[in-house]
């Protein structure tokens, strides 16, 4: 397995300076972002299945076990306050459950039974996405899960970087960046980590943008829940109107903090209630409702 071949690149890392060691741990990093860019026909059709089904109502989740299943979880958790989803859209299972979040749990990983067990208790639905993560690719958990997921009928998609068991593979996308033998024999926190954080940033950035919770590049339906959140949005009404800060301010507090209607609020001149409405109607695409409520607004002033 690619995944556990030593690395005769670094067979004498023990013996280099600290310098040394990084140096060498860098040069292998150099090569996952190659390594996930020739990935990427198959990260935007996974994207573009994605989208089709949350647009009927389904569900994103990741399932892995180790450093797989944090990746999942940590993608997951990041949605909610970066693009104002509800936390069911995006979910993520990790073998061994919440602990395993912050320790170890040797063996949770082994049964394929508990991968079928953890869909069942999802209540697949064929409108859900199934994203399997597992470095080596024979991870039971996430194997199992995946065999019942197709068995619902949701759509499945593996991330993995190991070449040699693609071809055994069932899913309707499978994600292969092949980033070569780790620094650290096996240590698949390392390169295949990273590339499928990238792989995971990929997925879940390219739907939210696609889903419209993207204008230009400002996340403009995050949750301004603390300090730093509020003024982000404020910066970004402010970027997306040409307003000062304190219109900025005042437009988010008649939008309840929303940053999407307090812009469409302005670019349109529309109240509240108007701008609620129009995006709902646009499937909330503010780039979309602002071209169809702009004539609207013309003729109103």
């Amino acid at each position: 397995m690619t995944t556990e071949k030593r690395n005769p690149r670094s067979r004498a890392i023990d013996r280099q300076s600290t310098a040394g060691i990084v140096r060498i741990i860098n040069a292998e990093d150099q090569r996952v972002a190659p390594a996930v860019r020739r990935e990427e026909p198959r990260i935007a059709a996974a994207v573009d299945m994605i989208v089709e089904r949350l647009r009927r109502g389904g569900r994103l989740i990741y399932i892995g076990a180790g450093t797989s299943g944090r990746l999942g979880t940590l993608d997951a958790a990041e949605c909610p306050p970066t693009y104002g989803t509800d936390p069911r859209l995006v979910q993520a299972i990790i073998a061994g459950g919440r602990r395993a979040l912050v320790r170890s749990v040797e063996g949770a990983e082994d049964r394929a039974a508990d991968g079928a067990a953890a869909m069942d208790g999802k209540r697949l639905k064929p409108r859900d996405v199934v994203v399997g993560i597992a470095a080596c690719g024979l991870t039971p958990l996430v194997r199992g899960a995946l065999r019942r997921a197709r068995q619902s009928g949701a759509a499945t998609i593996f991330v993995t970087c190991a070449p040699e068991v693609k071809k055994q593979l069932k899913a309707d996308v499978i994600i292969n960046p092949v980033v070569g033998p780790e620094v650290v024999t096996g240590s698949t926190r390392m390169k295949a980590g990273t590339a499928t954080k990238l792989v995971l940033n990929a997925l879940t950035t390219a739907t939210m943008i696609k889903l419209g919770k993207v204008y230009g590049n400002l996340m403009v339906d995050l949750r301004a829940t603390n300090a730093k959140l509020r003024d982000r949005a404020e910066r970004i009404v402010m970027a997306a109107t040409g307003v000062n800060r304190a219109a900025a301010r005042a437009l988010l507090r008649r939008a309840d903090g929303w940053a999407k209607l307090a812009i469409l609020m302005q670019l349109a001149d529309v109240s509240r209630q108007q701008g609620r409405t129009l995006l709902k109607r646009s499937a909330g695409s503010l780039r979309q409702t602002i071209a169809e409520a702009r004539p609207a607004g013309a003729r109103r002033r």
